[in-house]
């Protein structure tokens, strides 16, 4: 056998001068710079805090379109020599505009205040770089995050044999509760493995059945898993938007009847829109009688398991097969952390893959803890460190109680907004959300231009950055909507809120009569 050998001409070894290592050791996290990462952390901190004196309200108003001008003509190949130059410049693309969660007029989506020590979980982290897919890139991370996973369980009301691992959010944990109801049914139906062998010849009579109102993601998943969107059959809701068990029953017969194979239920604990809580005790009884795989998306309500008032709103989730839950919502954790949680930890088989480079099966022989097995990522942050500070920090009855006062304010709120004449309130809160439209006193408006007044409102609102709220459309009519998630929200706060609302939404019915006078 013959080699060649690459023809290289070598140069005599010459010692790089001493400035220019350290220039290039500078630009690293090592032990070395400490007095470096302080000093740019510092004016980090200081730029954010300097925006934030200069912002009065939750969002500055800016259309996308402004905010594409500044940013595309930025020259990407002429990097800033200056750290506090370039700070200056994402305060002017970046900082002066973002949405600020912890402002108490923020009432739109599913965004939280987060916990400072939350923050400080990020900044370990992040300057580690852990990486948790592997023991051998992670040593305690893996076990901290396995014992988060393990409280859970309990909490749940998960016997010993469960497990779960974290996610993105709660999108990945739906898909998680799918893809295990699938390849369950079809290995139950005749030991197919999809994992193997992709989807059996019935796939396409699977089907999935869910509240309405559930999360959209549940269609999107069964898109991805190559059911399709055609495969969930939705379910109507009663006054309160909960899923009507009586006609999940006749649905399921139904399905039966028509040769199709329902195979999985999603309960939701918590909807985006009304935070309804699905029957989850009744709903268990019915999957146990027909043999369904039920997966709770408690993304939204997840954080009642800490309430000692209301952990009874989640009764029958301890019989799920599959539970998600998202604590970067009403446990005020940072973007991204979540959690999903398996009541049989043996069904991670159907995701579980082996490579000799990263997770050998030698190591499982062994009891090397490798957590991409039960992950459909790979490369994972360390995003449990996040929620064990905090919880080691200021315990779990904090956040509890947290989510409480919240449920306690939007009780309140209702009754105030349920007051005021021009406001109409479609049902009563149950999480923390109230979904409501402003109504005026005029006869003739038409259904249209009732939704485009209270398209209007929030528009406006946005395009002032003083009061964000959020929309939904109901049976063809357009709502506006309060979320609250942040615990430093006052009811005065809501008043000022309502005032707003309702002074806009009278301006915009007077320009409305104005302009159809002139036609």
């Amino acid at each position: 056998m013959s080699y060649e050998l690459f023809d290289l001409e070598i140069s005599p070894y010459k010692p790089a001068k001493e400035h220019c290592f350290n220039e290039e050791a500078s630009l690293f996290f090592n032990g070395e710079t400490s007095h470096l990462v302080r000093d740019r952390l510092n004016e980090s901190l200081d730029t954010v805090f300097q925006s934030l004196s200069e912002r009065n309200t939750p969002f500055s108003g800016k259309h996308h379109n402004e905010l594409w001008e500044l940013i595309k003509n930025i020259d990407l190949s002429k990097p800033q020599q200056c750290f506090q130059s370039t700070l200056d410049e994402l305060k002017t693309l970046y900082l002066n505009d973002t949405f600020l969660f912890h402002d108490q007029q923020y009432l739109a989506h599913l965004n939280c205040p987060v916990f400072i020590t939350a923050i400080a979980a990020e900044l370990i982290s992040t300057c580690l770089n852990t990486a948790v897919e592997t023991w051998d890139q992670s040593a305690g991370a893996t076990h901290i995050e396995q014992m988060l996973i393990n409280r859970f369980t309990k909490h749940i009301g998960f016997e010993t044999e469960a497990d779960g691992v974290f996610t993105s959010g709660g999108t990945q944990s739906n898909l998680m509760g799918l893809l295990f109801a699938r390849d369950s049914i079809c290995f139950k139906i005749n030991q197919w493995n999809v994992k193997q062998n992709g989807l059996p010849s019935y796939a396409n009579r699977l089907r999935i059945l869910t509240s309405e109102h559930s999360h959209y993601s549940i269609q999107k998943s069964a898109a991805l898993l190559g059911l399709g969107k055609n495969s969930v059959v939705s379910i109507k809701t009663d006054s309160q938007f909960k899923i009507s068990t009586k006609e999940l029953k006749q649905t399921i017969k139904k399905l039966e009847h028509q040769g199709l194979i329902p195979f999985a239920v999603i309960a939701t604990a918590g909807t985006t829109d009304f935070g309804s809580i699905d029957p989850i005790s009744t709903i268990a009884q019915i999957c146990d009688k027909h043999n369904l795989w039920l997966h709770v998306d408690a993304a939204y309500g997840g954080a009642l398991l800490l309430s000692k008032k209301y952990k009874h709103w989640l009764a029958g989730i301890e019989h799920a097969n599959s539970v998600g839950i998202d604590f970067h919502k009403t446990f005020f954790q940072p973007v991204a952390c979540s959690a999903f949680f398996l009541k049989d930890k043996n069904n991670f088989k159907f995701i579980s893959h082996h490579a000799s480079y990263l997770n050998p099966l030698l190591d499982e022989i062994e009891g090397i803890p490798n957590l991409a097995t039960k992950s459909l990522q790979t490369t994972r942050r360390f995003d449990a460190l996040k929620l064990w500070l905090s919880l080691r920090h200021l315990g779990e009855e904090v956040i509890g109680t947290a989510l409480e006062n919240l449920i306690h304010l939007i009780r309140r709120a209702y009754l105030l907004f349920s007051s005021e004449s021009r406001i109409d309130v479609i049902t009563p809160p149950q999480l923390t959300t109230l979904v409501f439209r402003f109504l005026p006193q005029d006869a003739s408006l038409t259904l249209e231009e009732l939704n485009n007044i209270n398209r209007g409102i929030r528009q406006t609102l946005y395009e002032s950055g003083k009061t964000l709220v959020a929309s939904t459309a109901i049976d063809c009519h357009q709502y506006l909507k309060i979320t609250l998630l942040n615990p430093l929200t006052t009811l005065q706060d809501l008043q000022d809120a309502l005032i707003t609302i309702v002074k806009t939404g009278n301006s915009i019915h007077q320009s409305h009569i104005l302009n159809r006078s002139r036609l």
